[in-house]
C-alpha cells in the first residue's frame, strides 16, 4: 500500500471538497491513486445521496437567469433542507450551474419520473434536467452534480421546479 501524504489528502480535498478523513481513507482505498480515490468518494457520495431522498426540502433558493442579451431568462427552484446550506456556496454555484443548463439546453422536464405520454420516444438526455449532460463538462450529468453537492453537504438536495421564457416562443 502506497503512502498517504498530507498533501495527497489536500489535493484530493480540493478537487472534491470531501472531509479530511473521508479523502484519507479513499487515498488508503485506492492505494494512492488519486484518481481512483475520486471514483471511490464520487460512490459514497451517490450511497448518501440515496439515503438521504425522503427527507423533506423546504428550504433553498429561486434562482434567476438572463442570457443572450436578454433574449431568454430561466427560474429554477432548488430546495435543500436547512437555511444554512441555501447560503452556502456550492448551493448557490449549483444553483446558478442549473439555471445555465435549463437556459442552455431546454429541457422539458426534470427527472424521467416525470415523463409523459406526450414525451414518448424522445432521449432522456434530451428532455429531463437531470438526464442531461452538463454544458461545461460533458462527462457528468446534472444529476452527477446534485449528487455531488449533496455528498458535500450532507442535505437532501432537489430541484423542484424550473421555467424558461425566450423570446418570440
Amino acid at each position: 500500500m502506497a503512502e498517504v501524504t498530507t498533501a495527497m489528502i489536500k489535493e484530493l480535498r480540493e478537487k472534491t471538497g470531501a472531509g479530511v478523513m473521508d479523502a484519507k481513507r479513499a487515498l488508503e482505498e485506492a492505494a494512492g491513486n488519486t484518481q481512483r480515490a475520486v471514483e471511490i468518494l464520487r460512490e459514497k457520495g451517490m450511497a448518501a445521496a440515496a439515503k438521504r431522498a425522503d427527507r423533506e426540502t423546504r428550504n433553498g433558493v429561486v434562482d434567476s437567469y438572463i442570457h443572450a442579451g436578454g433574449r431568454i431568462g430561466v427560474l429554477v427552484e432548488l430546495n435543500c433542507e436547512t437555511d444554512f446550506v441555501a447560503n452556502t456556496d456550492d448551493f448557490r454555484t449549483l444553483a446558478r450551474n442549473i439555471s445555465m443548463q435549463v437556459a442552455a439546453m431546454n429541457p422539458l422536464v426534470t427527472s424521467v419520473a416525470d415523463r409523459t405520454a406526450d414525451h414518448a420516444g424522445m432521449p432522456d438526455a434530451e428532455i429531463c434536467l437531470l438526464s442531461q449532460p452538463f454544458i461545461k463538462d460533458g462527462s457528468r450529468t446534472i444529476g452527477d452534480l446534485v449528487n455531488d453537492t449533496i455528498a458535500k453537504t450532507g442535505e437532501n438536495i432537489r430541484v423542484s421546479r424550473f421555467v424558461r421564457f425566450e423570446l418570440g416562443r
